[in-house]
């Protein structure tokens, strides 16, 4: 493969009948995808934007969206994605920050960028311009492919560049997973999340099917489980939270999802109550574990999770480097820790991110040149074992002092939800008046029928974590849910939860 652009054109040429995207039975062949993102990117060339000027696209999770940005990038412009969810304040931010030379909207803007813009209704018409004869001018080598705006510390969001090249890295490791030879993927999350990345081009790339639940589906639990029965896919994609929502449908396993031979999870860490229901319900599955950054382009380590994992490892590793990428600590972080060597993590590796978008004192802080390559300091705290196998330990900046104490949150949240009992559950710190840390709270999720009250099941709670952990990491106060709040990416609303432990 020369060109990941290309390879899906190609194949779109030799294959137009076959089914690229479905949609809860709304389904778009791959002649469909060609024919629309040429006749986008002629619209996009006639216009003589600046070279390699950034698009932005406002999507939602349709076939018009993976259109467009195959429109985008075949006229040789990154795409930035922004979901429709979006609030109006981000959208601006996102604008002022990237200054793109258009605004496609998939979906009618709800604010005016004061951009040039191809409106919801025109792009419809582009794209069905008949027998468009375009020379696309492929993005490839170096080139930005996408731009991912992801949270900033200062609440000014990033704009992480993603080259052509930085992709290839990503979809060829991909392609070593061993999946099937025309994949069918689930597309869960939003395009403006990286983790969509990990099943769109690897399954647009192998010839496959792109199988989306999209967000007013999943964010009803009634909808979401009537419609997994009607989304068989062999290739399962998704945070582990997310997992833990289909999980509480009795029906969801091997026998109702047959065809599923391989998991992927990605975008926050693993537990290991997870991974054993998801190995109970799903015996023969080749479930993996994964983890990286989006400024490292998806992900660039992974394990395999067995029951031999299981049993050897409480907390589970989050896997080998892939082959092009070393995974290293930041001289100077290390630190010993139960007998070993933690410290911040850096990865090095062509898959790596040139830096942030137009922020060039957040890219020299994070991002440095290393033996010629790319590396980037994560901000995560790990282990590397002698064999080079990975585990995660928390984020550097998830510290907390009580009482004199310094305590890692991740730390108490992968106690917390190592509790039998606890479907999910998320320490936050709650605050006096002088910004101090008064007690830690803990946010549950129980299972269902477990006790006769909450009192009971507190009691429970702080006997099984008292024999595990350090009594003064014990939250001090639990607080029951019927579910915690998610973000658009498929994450626990963490912040969300501060908030409401800490009104203003």
């Amino acid at each position: 493969m020369t060109n990941i652009v290309a390879t899906i054109d190609q194949l779109a040429a030799k294959y137009p009948n076959r089914i690229a995207y479905d949609n809860l039975g709304h389904i778009n062949t791959y002649g469909e995808l060609k024919q629309y993102s040429d006749a986008l990117a002629d619209y996009i060339m006639a216009r003589n934007l600046p070279a390699q000027s950034p698009i932005m696209v406002y999507c939602d999770q349709t076939f018009t969206s993976v259109a467009t940005f195959l429109g985008c990038v075949k006229s040789g412009h990154p795409y930035i994605p922004v979901d429709t969810h979006s609030p109006n304040d981000r959208l601006t931010m996102i604008n002022a920050i990237a200054q793109p030379s258009l605004v496609i909207a998939v979906q009618d803007l709800p604010i005016d960028l004061d951009v040039d813009t191809v409106s919801a209704v025109a792009l419809k018409l582009i794209l069905n311009t008949p027998d468009t004869q375009v020379r696309p001018q492929y993005v490839a080598g170096d080139e930005t492919f996408y731009i991912i705006f992801t949270s900033g510390t200062t609440g000014q969001p990033k704009g992480v560049q993603i080259s052509h090249d930085n992709l290839q890295s990503f979809t060829d490791w991909m392609a070593t997973f061993e999946l099937p030879d025309t994949p069918i993927s689930l597309s869960q999350a939003p395009y403006s999340f990286d983790l969509s990345v990990m099943d769109l081009y690897p399954t647009l790339l192998a010839g496959g099917t792109v199988r989306v639940l999209p967000r007013e589906t999943t964010e009803n639990l009634k909808d979401l489980f009537m419609a997994l029965p009607q989304v068989p896919v062999n290739v399962w994609v998704s945070t582990p939270s997310f997992m833990d929502i289909c999980l509480m449908e009795p029906k969801f396993d091997a026998a109702h999802y047959p065809d599923l031979t391989h998991i992927f999870f990605c975008g926050e860490e693993l537990t290991h109550q997870t991974a054993a229901k998801v190995l109970a319900r799903f015996p023969d599955v080749r479930l993996f574990n994964t983890y990286g950054p989006t400024e490292a382009t998806v992900a660039v380590s992974a394990i395999q999770v067995t029951q031999a994992v299981l049993d050897q490892y409480d907390r589970l590793p989050i896997g080998y480097a892939k082959a092009d990428t070393q995974i290293t600590l930041v001289p100077g972080t290390e630190r010993t820790v139960n007998g070993q060597t933690e410290g911040e993590l850096l990865l090095t590796g062509p898959s790596v991110s040139r830096g942030y978008l137009n922020r060039p004192d957040k890219t020299a802080a994070v991002f440095e040149q290393s033996n010629g390559q790319q590396s980037y300091h994560t901000g995560d705290l790990g282990f590397i074992a002698e064999d080079g196998l990975v585990f995660y330990r928390g984020r550097t900046d998830f510290q907390i002092k009580l009482n004199g104490y310094r305590i890692e949150l991740e730390e108490v949240n992968h106690f917390l939800n190592q509790v039998p009992w606890i479907e999910h559950g998320v320490a936050v710190p709650q605050y006096d008046r002088n910004h101090k840390v008064r007690q830690l709270l803990a946010y549950v999720v129980l299972d269902e029928g477990q006790f006769e009250d909450h009192i009971s099941a507190t009691k429970a709670t702080k006997e099984y974590l008292g024999s595990r952990m350090m009594s003064y990491m014990l939250p001090q106060r639990f607080v029951y849910r019927d579910e915690l709040p998610m973000t658009a990416n498929g994450k626990v609303a963490i912040k969300q939860l501060i908030g409401e432990a800490n009104p203003s």
